[in-house]
């Protein structure tokens, strides 16, 4: 019954967390590069989505 209630293991807080701040490291490569400018158009928006995730991600159980 216990092991039905389990979340799948690539929802668990550990590996979303690193997805999470990979998307913020990402977003952060993409603010500081200066070869393209339709990356940091959508740089602003990936940090952000990755801050959001994260804090999402935080509420996760283990």
């Amino acid at each position: 019954m216990k092991s039905s209630r389990r979340w799948p293991r690539w929802l668990r807080r550990g590996p979303m967390e690193m997805v999470a701040c990979a998307v913020i490291a990402v977003g952060l490569f993409m603010m500081l590069q200066p070869l393209a400018m339709v990356l940091f158009t959508w740089s602003f928006l990936t940090t952000l989505a990755g801050t959001a995730l994260f804090m999402v991600v935080s509420k996760f159980p283990e």
